[in-house]
Parts: structure tokens; C-alpha cells; sequence
């Protein structure tokens, strides 16, 4: 018995993960009930470098890798080029073959690159705001399939804020000014903003706090490692006399207040922050990853002391845990050089945050660092969508040449592995597949080659037209080329403030246009043509509608410069039938939309509403969730700060509601000045703050038949004889 006792505790000494549950057990089961059975799991130690291996055991399919996530990534990979089935963000559940692919012979695939980390700020509120621990679940378990190791970890943030600032003597009706609503933490969080959308009650603290911890031990199952938000400074605005503390002078950002920020080199800067880092590790325990972006967009930062700041902002968090790694954004000025040249390596880990088209590491860009980071470690990052706007965008060409670029590159010598740093995310799901593979991917693909095992991935199949439709999109709209510096897709004209000569929608798109737009309408044809032998296909049915809503798009951008056109000419005739063309493919475009829950803004708003406990909660949630898609702020800040329309959202409801109104008014407009009246200039803000206001119900759920809607809505925008 003796004997026996010490080698049980010899074998748990070597192997503790075997005392644990097994995580892809259970991802497993939740993919398919019944699933992990046909599946062997091999978790085994390698040093180095990350592996997964398929490999096959009689009639079950093995799958090894050095940690959970690896293997996870092994079965994505399994699923995807072995039975044709692709898990993505609005479906990850599958029917498994009755006899699963044999892997005929052993397939290994490695990577150095083993930090792989996921989510921006800006994503917490651009598309989480609203989540449920459901909907978490299913993005954890798409985290772990995709091999993300190193998430941002910021819900509840405002937990560990609200405690803190209670302990430095704020009352509840301070905190309440200062912290901002559900979906508006993401710029709080990063310095930008007090208080708007709030005041948040007490149950959303409670709730958050519980949804944090869930997450959190989620991850940890999985070897997740979390990046929660460390402390680097912010205090609100009025610090100086509430708390007598030396901070710098408030700002504005587009119109709003900033918080001020307390200077590291303050004498109460490591008290401070050791009480941040006290409350937050009460709450959701100690990190080996912090997140901080001081000086985030922060325009009067002359007189500050970088490198001291530097210096404090690191020695507080190792404070907390001297082995902890400072997470900081590459973004325009950040991170200061100054404030970064005298720290060690290993202390940083920098995203590069849009490496796909405005690198900093060091090659050619607008942002390019002559030296890149120097001694510090970074990431290569994909940023492809800002405000969460809807839309067809990729830059094949150059995500696959700007990463290329860095094998073998003195400049990327410390780069660790990749990021996902999106603004809003459940959109262009090939160029995210795309990245989170390029790690696994030894030799150097091609975008034709790598496209048609994704398509087959994608809809369980091989189609010559549906190659065709996707060679046009990967070679026009997803291929966005060098110099383009826009800041994600080509924007909806339909979306946009009305006027004479639009063309983007939000302030700081940098819109240029690349593609021919009649190429979408080309994809959108052939995809029409296979269209009812995929009935049912989730992925297929997805596409079908956001390929044909971007031809829909992409024609009512010609047909506003036809009727502009019209009345410049003051083709009177022109002029009425375009501008009614123009609207019927508005209003055809929500009908199209209405056939996918994804393209409902049902779904935002309702996401929203179902956190509430009361209706007064659930009204403040809702309205939260209609300012951020359409005025942002308000009417200063809509207006003069040019926050409206950021976030705008090509979706079925808003462009009936909202959208079409605007437009019906200005083209109203210009018909009276054709009929000889005076030109009026409307007050688009008075048009738009009463939708936000307003609690008329949307349904969440999908309603018609997609590919009838979508063939229905294509012949009408595109006939054949036109």
C-alpha cells in the first residue's frame, strides 16, 4: 500500500492535467452530443515549439498537442479540410458524419509563434456589450478552436473601478458620473470618456462581476492565459480637488470630457495603483498579462516624463506579480518610444495593431518605426474592421505579403505570434480564418490556393462557380491594396448623413475606391446560380446574403451619383426616377437583410434589453445600444465631434427606420429646388436622437426564405436587360 500511495502521488506530480476535467471533452459534446466519444485526445509535453497532430486509431480520429488550445486548433483543422465542416461565429454547432474521415497518414503542424492573442477595447462594446454567459460560451470555445491563447479579459473592469473609487471616498452618485454605460466602456476604459450612458444601476455591477468570473474560469479550463486591464493612471477628471491629487489638465475627446490622468511620478500614483490591483485581484484573482495604453490618443502630452512613466506604470504591476508581462497597443504615437527605450525586454509585449496595412514594426507604411520595437517583444496584428461596420473587406495581398515579410526580418526578431484586434468582430469570417491559420502554415501559401480549401471547408464542397464568385471577391473587394489606408470597409451609402457629394459615412474612414463595384454583383450571380442545392447550409445561406446585400450597396452607390448627377443637370424626369430607384433598393436591401438574425438590429437591441432586471434597466440598455449605431454622442459630439454614423450598421429595421427617412427628406429636398423653392438645409441630429428615444419592438429572429428574398431583391436591382 505503501509503495503504491508514493507512486500515485509520482504520477499526479508529473501529470496534474490528468486530476482535471478535459475541456475538449466537453467542446466536443457541445459541437455534437455524443461527439467525444469518436475522438482520442493525447495531451503531451514538448518544449518549444506549439504542435497539434492528426492522426487515426481504428475508427477514431487522434488528435495530440502540447496544450488544450492546441488541440482544440487540431479538431478546427480536423473539421475543416477533413469532413468539410466549419465552425464559425454564428453556428458552432455540427452534424458530424456517420463515419468520420480516416486521417490516412499522420499530419504534424508546429508554430513559434505561441502567443496568439484576440480582441481591441474597442470590440467589448462595439459587438460584446450585451453578451451572456450563452453567448460567451460559444466564443471561448471559438477562441480555443482558432489557437487564441491571449485574450483581452475586460469584462467587469468597471467592478474593480467602482470599488476602488468607493474606498478613495467617491459617492455612488460620483462613481455613476464618471463610469460610463454598457455600450460606451470600451472608450471610458481607454481614457476618452466620463460617464456616458449611464448611470449604470447596482444590478449590472453584480451581474458583470458573475459573467467576469465565468470567463475567466472558462479560460483557465482551456490554458487560456487572460489579459486584464492594469492601472496606468486614469482618474476622473476632477481628481485634483476631490482627491488633491497632481493630474494632468482636462481634455476633450470629440466633445467629451476626459478623464485626467494622474502622472506616474506622483507621489500617490503607486498608492493608487496598488489599490486598483488590490480590488481587482479580490475580484477575478492575480494576471501574468496587463493591459495598459497610457497616453492613448492623447494630444497635450509634452511636459510629461515618458520613461519615468514608463517606469511606474511596470514597477505597480509587478507589484502584483513581479513575472507579469505590460500588454500595450501599437497605435499612432503609442507606445511612446521615450517611454519604452530604457525598459527590458520581456517586460513589453506591443500589438502592432494594424499590421495588415499601417504596420510600425519597420516596413514600408504611414506608421513605419525605423528600429520597429527594438529590444521589446510584439505581435503581428489584424485590425480589419473599425466601428463594427457592416461589409464585404479583406487585404489578401498584403496581410499574406506584410506577413511574409517578417521571416527572416532583423526588424521582427521579437515577434512572438499574432493578434485578432478587430473593432468589432462576427464579420468577414475568411480574413480571420486566414490569420489565425497563417501561424500553423509553415510553407508560403498562396491566397488561390489556400481559398479553395476554405471554401470546401466553409460549405462541405467543391463548386466551380462558387470558386469563380470568390476568385472575383478575393481579387476585387477583399484585396484592398497598399497605400489604401482606409479604416475598414467600403461604407453603405446608404448609411450616410444625405448631401450633395457623399461618399464615406463615418469622419475617419479614409475611403478610396478599389475595386470595380460591379464585380460584387458578378459574385452575387454566381452564387444565385448554385443557390438551391445549398438550402439549409448555414455558412452558404450567410454568405449568399452579405454577398448580395454588398451588390445591392455597391449599386445604390451608382445610382446616388446618377441621381446627383440628374439634378445637377436639372433633369427633372432623371431625377424622379432615380431617386425613387435609389430608395426602393434601400427598402429592398432591409427586406434581404430581414432573412438573417445577424442582419437584424433585433438582435443588438434585444441582446440589450435582456440584461435588464426592470423596465427602467432595460429602456437604459436599449437606448445605450441605439445611440452607439447611429449619433454615438450627442448633438456636439454627433456633430462637431463627428461621432455619428461611426458605428453605423447596414441592418434590417435601422435602414427602414432611420436610414430611409433621411434619405426620403433629402431627396424631398431636392425636388422642391428642381420645382424652383429654396434650398433648406435639414437638422439631420433633430431626424435622428427621437429613433434613439424610441422602444418600438424588432424581432431577433430570421423571417422569409433567404436565397428566395435574395434571388427576389437581385433581380429586381440588377434586371437582365438593363
Amino acid at each position: 500500500m505503501r509503495i503504491k500511495h508514493f507512486l500515485l502521488i509520482g504520477i499526479v506530480a508529473c501529470f496534474p492535467f490528468m486530476l482535471s476535467a478535459n475541456p475538449i471533452k466537453d467542446l466536443l459534446e457541445r459541437i455534437e452530443p455524443g461527439a467525444s466519444g469518436r475522438f482520442i485526445v493525447q495531451l503531451e509535453k514538448n518544449e518549444g515549439k506549439d504542435f497539434f497532430e492528426l492522426d487515426q486509431k481504428g475508427d477514431k480520429v487522434v488528435i495530440r498537442g502540447n496544450t488544450y488550445v492546441n488541440i482544440a486548433t487540431g479538431l478546427n483543422w480536423y473539421l475543416k479540410y477533413y469532413a468539410g465542416i466549419h465552425l464559425s461565429w454564428n453556428n458552432m454547432q455540427a452534424h458530424l458524419p456517420a463515419s468520420l474521415p480516416k486521417v490516412a497518414r499522420p499530419e504534424r503542424h508546429e508554430t513559434d509563434l505561441t502567443l496568439r492573442y484576440d480582441f481591441n477595447y474597442c470590440t467589448y462594446s462595439y459587438t460584446m456589450a450585451f453578451w451572456d454567459w450563452n453567448r460567451w460560451e460559444k466564443e471561448i470555445d471559438w477562441m480555443a478552436l482558432h489557437g487564441i491563447n491571449l485574450p483581452l479579459a475586460a469584462v467587469g473592469q468597471e467592478c474593480v473601478w467602482r470599488n476602488m473609487l468607493i474606498k478613495l471616498g467617491y459617492t455612488k452618485e460620483e462613481i455613476n458620473r464618471f463610469i460610463a454605460g454598457p455600450a460606451f466602456l470600451a472608450w471610458w476604459a481607454m481614457n476618452n470618456l466620463e460617464g456616458w450612458g449611464g448611470p449604470n444601476p447596482d444590478s449590472w455591477y453584480t451581474q458583470q462581476e458573475a459573467l467576469q468570473k465565468k470567463i475567466l474560469k472558462r479560460m483557465r479550463e482551456y490554458g487560456i492565459e487572460p489579459v486584464l486591464p492594469g492601472y496606468s493612471g486614469m482618474v476622473p477628471h476632477d481628481a485634483n480637488k476631490k482627491l488633491g491629487l497632481n493630474v494632468t489638465e482636462p481634455e476633450l475627446w470629440n466633445g467629451f470630457t476626459r478623464p485626467a490622468f494622474l502622472l506616474p511620478t506622483d507621489s500617490r500614483f503607486a498608492e493608487i495603483a496598488a489599490l486598483y490591483y488590490d480590488e481587482q485581484k479580490k475580484l477575478f484573482g492575480k494576471a501574468n498579462y496587463y493591459s495598459m495604453d497610457p497616453f492613448h490618443e492623447c494630444e497635450n502630452a509634452g511636459s510629461i516624463d515618458f520613461d519615468a512613466a514608463g517606469k511606474a506604470v511596470l514597477k505597480a504591476m509587478h507589484e502584483v506579480n513581479p513575472k507579469a508581462v505590460w500588454v500595450v497597443q501599437g497605435w499612432t504615437e503609442n507606445p511612446r518610444p521615450e517611454m519604452i527605450k530604457n525598459l527590458k525586454n520581456g517586460d513589453l509585449l506591443i500589438l502592432d495593431l494594424f499590421s495588415e496595412c499601417r504596420p510600425m514594426w519597420g516596413i514600408p507604411s504611414i506608421w513605419k518605426r525605423e528600429k520597429g520595437y527594438e529590444q521589446h517583444d510584439w505581435l503581428f496584428c489584424l485590425l480589419e474592421n473599425f466601428g463594427g461596420n457592416v461589409g464585404l473587406h479583406g487585404r489578401f495581398d498584403q496581410l499574406l505579403n506584410n506577413f511574409y515579410l517578417t521571416k527572416n526580418n532583423p526588424l521582427a526578431a521579437h515577434l512572438k505570434g499574432i493578434g485578432l484586434t478587430m473593432e468589432g468582430s462576427e464579420n468577414n469570417p475568411v480574413m480571420f480564418e486566414l490569420m489565425c491559420e497563417l501561424p500553423w502554415r509553415p510553407e508560403k501559401i498562396t491566397k488561390e490556393a489556400w481559398l479553395k480549401d476554405y471554401l470546401f471547408a466553409r460549405y462541405g464542397t467543391r463548386d466551380e462557380k462558387i470558386e469563380r464568385a470568390w476568385t472575383i471577391l478575393a481579387n476585387g473587394i477583399y484585396n484592398c491594396p497598399f497605400g489604401n489606408n482606409q479604416q475598414g470597409p467600403h461604407e453603405s451609402i446608404f448609411c450616410g448623413r444625405p448631401g450633395l457629394n457623399n461618399f464615406q459615412v463615418s469622419s475617419w474612414s479614409k475611403m478610396e475606391n478599389y475595386y470595380d463595384p460591379t464585380s460584387t454583383e458578378a459574385a452575387a450571380r454566381l452564387m444565385l446560380e448554385v443557390a438551391d442545392k445549398y438550402r439549409g447550409n448555414n455558412n452558404f445561406e450567410y454568405d449568399l446574403v452579405d454577398i448580395v446585400r454588398q451588390s445591392l450597396s455597391d449599386r445604390g452607390r451608382i445610382v446616388y451619383n446618377q441621381t446627383i448627377a440628374d439634378f445637377k443637370s436639372f433633369d427633372k424626369r432623371s431625377f424622379a426616377r432615380h431617386s425613387q430607384e435609389f430608395l426602393n433598393l434601400l427598402l429592398a436591401q432591409d427586406r434581404l437583410l430581414a432573412t438573417r438574425s445577424e442582419f437584424r438590429v433585433g438582435r443588438w437591441i434585444n441582446q440589450a434589453r435582456s440584461l435588464g432586471t426592470t423596465n427602467e434597466e432595460k429602456d437604459l440598455y436599449e437606448w445605450n445600444a441605439r445611440v452607439q449605431i447611429t449619433t454615438w454622442g450627442n448633438r456636439t459630439c454627433a456633430d462637431e465631434g463627428g461621432l455619428r454614423d461611426y458605428a453605423h450598421k447596414e441592418w434590417n429595421g435601422i435602414l427602414k427606420d432611420f436610414y430611409y427617412k433621411r434619405w426620403a427628406a433629402y431627396w424631398n429636398v431636392l425636388q422642391d429646388v428642381l420645382d424652383g423653392k429654396p434650398m433648406v438645409n435639414l437638422d439631420y441630429y433633430a431626424m435622428e436622437e427621437p429613433w434613439t428615444l424610441m422602444h418600438n419592438t424588432y424581432a431577433s429572429q430570421a423571417e422569409g426564405d433567404c436565397i428566395d428574398t435574395a434571388r427576389s431583391v437581385f433581380n429586381s436591382a440588377f434586371p437582365l436587360n438593363q
